[in-house]
């Protein structure tokens, strides 16, 4: 079988996609920019079924050339998974330096070992923010990425997205692009680190929140992301797209009754806008969700089920099993 760059191994959506393409025979390459986290990564796979034996890690860094070629070496195709990921409040250059570069970086590899394919993941964030009253989007939106009330991480998969188009269409690349546009992850996790999207299920279920924002957010299991990487890997059809992968929108309010309906104590309360600007000041991961209050989105995944046979797993079984983990591990 092939061998596949898979960049950002220890990350919650990269060590799905690896443990998947290991269980389709695949040989794996992937990058960690702290490879003191190998092992978390190892005992990670090894603990979900599948043998680490076509496994090979390697340190490279988003921002600088070291380790890439010995990376990327003997590979026909590269998912391009790594990026960085808070919704706390750091500088927009946290965000959009490593997003930008990275992604230049990757398809600059890329060409240079002439691989076959690029798969980049980006996100929602880069459509949804078109700031024009659009409540309905698919691959066709762009979000708005000179617009100052831009939240930095939007802005930063925006800009990384637009530089690896651009690559591709100015260099006369030799490898073809897809690129995956998920909404808010949730799901398992191969390991402890539970990623940024299920921190949100944490907050619903720690009996920290006094209340909830009036947010539509889109789901979509991690399973399900890692898949949609793969087959546009493998779909000569998928060359070329932007994909959109969505089960469902949800109000903030619906995610909070699913997981009380099974049990965890949850906020009823919705709280204004006006409030949550107060709450903001004091907790600076609130600062990104008080730009997305009472705006509706919702999106379209047409394209992934008709290119990719995409068939996802419900939002509302992968909330629920993002609550289960989140307690099993003692978090709540």
């Amino acid at each position: 079988m092939s061998r596949v760059l898979v960049t950002g191994a220890s990350g919650f959506i990269g060590m799905h996609c690896i443990q998947q393409l290991i269980k389709k025979g695949y040989e794996v390459n992937s990058t960690m920019r702290s490879i003191e986290r190998a092992d978390e990564v190892r005992d990670g796979l090894v603990e979900s079924g599948v043998s680490i034996k076509k496994l090979n890690l390697f340190k490279a860094d988003l921002l600088n050339d070291d380790g890439w070629d010995e990376a990327i070496e003997g590979c026909e195709f590269m998912l391009h998974v790594a990026s960085p990921f808070v919704i706390d409040d750091q500088p927009e250059e946290f965000f959009t330096k490593p997003a930008v570069e990275g992604a230049l970086r990757a398809m600059r590899f890329a060409q240079k070992h002439r691989l076959k394919k690029v798969v980049l993941t980006s996100s929602f964030a880069a459509i949804g923010d078109t700031f024009d009253g659009t409540e309905s989007f698919d691959e066709s939106h762009w979000s708005d990425a000179s617009n100052p009330e831009i939240a930095f991480y939007n802005k930063s998969k925006t800009l990384a997205e637009k530089a690896a188009w651009d690559f591709v269409k100015d260099n006369n690349a030799s490898f073809k692009l897809t690129v995956i546009n998920p909404v808010a992850v949730t799901g398992p996790s191969l390991s402890k680190d539970i990623g940024i999207s299920n921190s949100l299920v944490l907050k619903l279920i720690n009996g920290k929140l006094p209340g909830i924002a009036k947010l539509h957010i889109g789901y979509v299991d991690v399973r399900d992301v890692a898949f949609a990487h793969i087959a546009a890997m493998e779909n000569a059809n998928s060359d070329g797209h932007r994909i959109v992968v969505s089960e469902k929108e949800l109000w903030m309010n619906e995610a909070a009754k699913i997981l009380r309906e099974a049990g965890y104590k949850t906020p009823k309360i919705v709280m204004p806008k006006w409030v949550l600007k107060i709450v903001a000041r004091f907790d600076k991961d609130m600062t990104a969700v008080v730009k997305m209050v009472n705006k509706k989105r919702c999106t379209h995944s047409t394209k992934a089920k008709d290119i990719l046979n995409w068939d996802p797993i419900p939002a509302e079984q992968s909330i629920l099993e993002t609550a289960d983990q989140i307690k099993k591990y003692g978090l709540i």
